[in-house]
């Protein structure tokens, strides 16, 4: 135990180094402390991407489900895959082509200003209630490691989060996610490759699986099942490409870079899918009793599936490393909402409502940023100590309600209005509040149970929570999207909306015009490839310390190899900078408004 912590210490020392390291190219303005400026390279957003899409949920209700469920739980996961593909085809490099420095000022651009402050308090709240779902999945995992109460793992985890994305901004946040797309790798095909050995090859996981290892337990009706693959992908798709969550993309360079970092994306993706679920599939033919081993934990035992398996069979120090890739995936997700809301919060309300009258200058909204970020902090702290005292729903099954019920309505105006050009300024936020009605009815009325017995079978506790979940993405898709579709009809062109039609052709023209790097842009690409070559290089080193652990010889080879690998990363990095002649000459004043 006192390895781990070890572990788990390097681990957070490395994240202040990186915070420090980048606090200066974030502290120029508040478009850099937001998105970086627009100037990274694709490699660092397309970890950022691919890492918001990977919180601790994959290691705790993810794997819960993967142990009890089977194959069905990469369902979401090549939603992903299938999202990926479509924003490396055609939305990533729009997103970047909006011209912005925050999500809700695209919204402004394509929808006007009142949809711009409807969809800020929306897209705020709905944030800070899946961060505290992301942090109460880092809580139970890591409290059931060191043996903490839920409300102290929570507490000084949130904190952790919070102190990164304060000090460095965007910048801070992608490298971070960077390194931290690293420790992931290594961790998963690590565990991945001992599981494998230890069962003795995927064959014998399919064969040997507690339950049907493609269907699951308690599933009857196998349509239920393909009705849940296709319309996640329909969800992940919307998810993922749409406005709101295209502040991704907004980090990157110019539009080649931004299409380079989704494809980067959806190749980590393809490869995680698979790795990330082979340790708790092993854990269900090996361990069948895996449930009892946190017992503490009462309903949410089997979101410590992954804990029991590193327990028994990885080497000493593994813990740590996993608690270490747990944290990761959490800030990842984490830190990149709050850097998102905090711009949100200040170029979307504060500079245009509350400082209207009184122009601040960059300096000023740096501040006003860094204090959104606390108290955006805080209270997903809270949110998550809410959670916690949930008792009766899983992880997995809370992550999807929150998703679901709550986001949907949000998303599907924000991906429709990216292709969808006439109509009229009202159908965003009517869209929203029609989606909700949606979700109400899909709760109330129109429920699982309901469609359950107008077809007069009985389902199971299972069944009912898929058909819960394709039910109320069917009726988003089907409903909610028509809605949106429809108030084309409505859309009109005349005098009165000259303005309003000015401005959408001005956001699609830009949309469809490719931004180009900047002169000094190369400057700043290798800065970038020498300070995570640096911190890469410091990462590699300290794994490579593990092999000194009192571990069997493959354990040691273990973790020379994963400490190999990630030195070659770090060598080859900085080899590719060269910037003997620009080290602390970044050019000043960096942009202040996005281009």
């Amino acid at each position: 135990m006192n390895i781990d912590i070890m572990v788990v210490a390097g681990y957070f020392l490395l994240m202040v180094f990186i915070s420090v390291a980048f606090r200066k190219m974030a502290s120029k303005s508040a478009s850099d402390y937001f998105r970086g400026g627009g100037r990274m390279l694709w490699w660092m957003v397309g970890a950022t991407a691919f890492m918001t899409q990977f919180s601790a949920w994959t290691f705790t209700g993810a794997a819960g489900k993967a142990f009890s469920d089977g194959f069905a739980v990469t369902f979401v996961f090549l939603g992903n895959i299938f999202a990926y593909m479509f924003s490396y085809w055609w939305f990533s490099h729009r997103f970047r082509q909006m011209r912005v420095d925050t999500p809700t000022e695209g919204v402004r651009r394509r929808f006007g200003n009142g949809n711009e402050q409807f969809f800020t308090w929306a897209i705020i709240p709905l944030s800070v209630l899946n961060g505290g779902v992301w942090l109460n999945g880092l809580a139970i995992f890591v409290g059931a490691v060191f043996g903490y109460d839920m409300a102290t793992t929570i507490w000084i985890t949130g904190i952790s989060v919070l102190l990164v994305s304060l000090l460095s901004g965007a910048w801070g946040v992608v490298a971070s996610d960077f390194v931290q797309t690293l420790v992931v790798a290594v961790i998963s095909v690590a565990c991945a490759v001992v599981a494998l050995v230890a069962v003795g090859g995927p064959g014998e996981i399919v064969t040997k699986f507690p339950s049907d290892f493609f269907m699951g337990p308690d599933m009857n009706y196998g349509l239920l099942l393909v009705g849940s693959f296709i319309f996640f992908l329909v969800k992940q798709l919307q998810s993922i490409n749409n406005m709101q969550d295209s502040y991704r993309f907004l980090n990157a360079k110019d539009s080649a870079n931004a299409r380079k970092a989704a494809l980067f994306a959806l190749v980590l993706m393809v490869c995680g899918t698979l790795i990330w679920f082979i340790p708790p599939w092993a854990t269900a033919v090996l361990y069948p009793d895996a449930l009892s081993a946190h017992s503490e934990l009462g309903n949410k035992a089997s979101d410590a599936v992954y804990l029991v398996f590193a327990e028994r069979l990885m080497p000493v120090g593994t813990i740590g490393l996993l608690v270490a890739g747990l944290f990761a995936a959490t800030m990842s997700s984490m830190d990149s909402a709050l850097c998102r809301n905090a711009g949100i919060f200040v170029r979307s309300f504060w500079a245009p409502v509350v400082a209207r009258n009184k122009p601040l200058s960059e300096k000023k909204l740096l501040r006003v940023s860094q204090a959104a970020t606390v108290v955006n902090g805080i209270l997903v702290i809270l949110i998550a100590q809410l959670f916690a005292q949930l008792k009766g729903l899983s992880l997995f099954e809370l992550m999807m309600r929150v998703a679901t019920l709550l986001q949907s309505p949000i998303l599907v105006p924000l991906f429709f209005g990216m292709f969808i050009r006439r109509t009229p300024k009202w159908a965003a936020w009517a869209t929203v509040c029609f989606g909700m009605l949606v979700s109400w009815l899909v709760m109330t009325v129109f429920t699982a149970q309901w469609f359950a017995s107008l077809a007069g079978v009985s389902l199971t506790a299972r069944e009912l929570s898929e058909l819960t979940t394709t039910i109320t993405v069917a009726a988003h898709l089907i409903f909610t999207g028509g809605f949106f579709c429809l108030t084309s009809l409505f859309y009109r062109e005349d005098a009165s909306t000259r303005d309003e039609q000015e401005r959408t052709a001005k956001f699609f023209h830009d949309v469809e015009t490719p931004v180009i790097a900047k002169d000094d842009q190369d400057i700043y690409d290798r800065l970038q490839r020498n300070k995570l070559g640096q911190i890469t290089l410091m990462m590699g080193a300290g794994l490579m310390l593990m092999v000194l652990l009192p571990n069997p010889l493959w354990g040691r080879l273990m973790f020379a190899a994963c400490a190999l690998s990630i030195l070659l990363v770090g060598y080859l990095l900085k080899r590719s900078a060269n910037v003997e002649d620009v080290i602390g000459n970044i050019p000043t004043p960096l942009a202040e408004r996005p281009s």
